[in-house]
């Protein structure tokens, strides 16, 4: 199992856009997170920063194929349609990333 967090900023007049978004996230798009070896996935928002922090638990063995199968997943498509215009990727991301992955520099169980 790994842990893995990201960031991304949302833009001001998105945010309750968003929270409405995830109040209801729609059951395949998180059936698709489940088969794709996502455990206790979260996101939480900074204001007045405006920075959105994902974390999940990655419980598979070849994360690149199970990203693959969660982009091309239509309705994780959709939903991607309806979140993405709500966040700001940060200047510092790489090249092809959306969100900012981060280091872990602690954990305590």
């Amino acid at each position: 199992m790994e842990r893995m967090g990201m960031v991304i900023g949302i833009a001001p007049e998105h945010i309750d856009e968003y929270r409405r978004l995830h109040a209801a996230v729609w059951p395949s798009v998180l059936s698709r997170l489940a088969a794709s070896h996502i455990r206790n996935y979260s996101i939480f928002l900074r204001e007045p920063e405006n920075l959105l922090f994902g974390c999940w638990e990655y419980h598979g063995n070849d994360y690149a194929a199970d990203m693959a199968a969660i982009a091309e997943d239509p309705e994780t498509r959709r939903w991607w349609a309806l979140c993405g215009p709500c966040q700001r990727p940060l200047d510092s991301r790489g090249e092809g990333e959306h969100w900012a992955p981060m280091e872990q520099v602690f954990h305590a169980d």
